[in-house]
Parts: structure tokens; C-alpha cells; sequence
């Protein structure tokens, strides 16, 4: 039985619920799972808990799932980009719940790897430790955090083979290979398929067991969070040219 689907939308299909938690992967822009951010949108289900280091910006990435009031609540890092993420949770509109980098990236892995939790010194004495069990270590306090299980995992690879084994490109590689282990579900887009052999073990980032789903993504123009260049610089013509 193959693991690719014929499209993001069929991957889907009758997958996602209401009230589902999502763990997407991606950092800013860069190696979001867009095909499959646009299917989930096109799911209509509501009151999602979305997972991810950030919710994209405006208008691109899972700032779509923001604008059509689809999440309810969001476990995240950062939120500087958006500014519509950032109206919703001042307006009471959504539930956030911040999570320093570093802790989300570890929770997403211990949730991969089938541990319950782990303790950690970041966030004591914050907000983030508020209401979270502590223990002390070594003279040192820590606080408790739970690994994260999602009920989907969506990620976007670079390279993949027909079981699922992923290769990931460059910033890419910041979330998604943790996500791809955090799910109950995983679906995996990546812009090249092999369809015959298998990728050299030695390459594979994320092995196939933990992929269930897989598409090729639709060629794009990858989008750039922040723009900047230099201004061009000012020519003279030479005296007498």
C-alpha cells in the first residue's frame, strides 16, 4: 500500500475534527507545509489547537487558518510577524499559550519520542512556569513541562522516496523533522518524490515509520518573511566619459 496521495486535499480528507490539535512544521516562512496549510483551511474545522514555532504572517502560511477563524487556541514561540495573531489574542479571541523555543522544541521531540515529560531550568520564575509542578535539582529549581502529541503532524521536506523517508533543506530542517515525530498522524509534503528506489540511508533526516501521508507539493515561489537589501549604489559618470 502506497503512502502517496494524489493530493494535499485527499490526504485530508475525513482526517482532520473540530477541536483536533495540529503540529506544523516550519520557522517563520520558511519550510511551512503550505499545500498542506491551504487543505486544512479548506477542511473548514474549527477550534483548532495549532502547534508550530510561529503562525506565518498576514495572509501567508497558517495566518490563512487565522483569518477564517478556524484556531482557538495556539502553542507558540513567537508571534511578531503577525499582526492579526497578535489582535485576536489581545481582543480575548484566542488562547495562547507561549512557549520559549528551546522548551518547544523539546516537548515536541519528547512527544515523538514517547516521554510524558521533562524538567527544564528556562521559563522559572516567568510566566511560562505559572502553575506548572517544580522540582529542584542539584540546589537548582526546575519546572515540568509535557511532551506535545498531536492528533496530525504536517511537515514540508525537500526530498522524499514512497515510504516516506524525508531529507529536509536548510532552515527547513529547524521544526519539521521534530514535528514529523509528534504526530498520531503525519502527513508529509516535499518537492521531489522518488517513485523508484529509496533515498541513501545515510541522507534520511526523518525515517518513514514516522510518515503516514505523503504528496508533492505544488511548485512555488517561496515567500521571504523580511525582505532587505542594500540600496543600489549611486554611479558617476566619469569626467569627460
Amino acid at each position: 500500500m502506497t503512502k502517496h496521495w494524489s493530493s494535499a486535499a485527499e490526504a485530508l480528507h475525513e482526517v482532520v475534527r473540530d477541536g483536533a490539535t495540529i503540529a506544523v512544521g516550519g520557522f517563520g516562512l520558511s519550510g511551512n507545509p503550505t499545500d498542506l496549510i491551504e487543505a486544512l483551511r479548506d477542511t473548514g474545522a474549527t477550534d483548532l489547537t495549532i502547534v508550530s514555532n510561529n503562525m506565518g504572517v498576514d495572509g501567508k502560511g497558517l495566518g490563512i487558518l487565522l483569518e477564517n477563524r478556524q484556531v482557538r487556541k495556539v502553542v507558540a514561540s513567537y508571534v511578531g510577524e503577525n499582526k492579526l495573531f497578535a489582535k485576536q489574542f489581545l481582543d480575548g479571541e484566542l488562547e495562547v499559550e507561549f512557549t520559549p523555543q528551546g522548551t518547544l522544541a523539546e516537548r515536541l521531540r519528547a512527544g515523538g519520542s514517547g516521554i510524558a515529560g521533562f524538567y527544564t531550568k528556562t521559563g522559572v520564575g516567568t510566566p511560562v512556569a505559572e502553575g506548572k509542578p517544580t522540582e529542584v535539582f542539584d540546589g537548582e529549581t526546575y519546572v515540568l513541562e509535557r511532551g506535545i502529541v498531536a492528533d496530525v503532524a504536517l511537515v514540508h521536506a525537500f526530498r522524499a522516496d514512497r515510504e516516506g523517508n524525508l531529507v529536509f533543506r536548510h532552515t527547513a530542517r529547524n521544526f519539521n523533522p521534530i514535528v514529523a515525530t509528534a504526530g498520531r498522524l503525519t502527513i508529509a509534503e516535499a518537492e521531489e518524490v522518488v517513485e523508484d528506489g529509496y533515498l541513501d540511508p545515510n541522507t534520511v533526516v526523518t525515517p518513514g515509520i514516522f510518515v503516514q501521508r505523503l504528496v508533492t507539493a505544488t511548485p512555488r515561489v517561496k515567500d521571504i518573511e523580511q525582505r532587505t537589501v542594500r540600496p543600489a549604489a549611486a554611479t558617476t559618470t566619469p569626467a569627460g566619459a
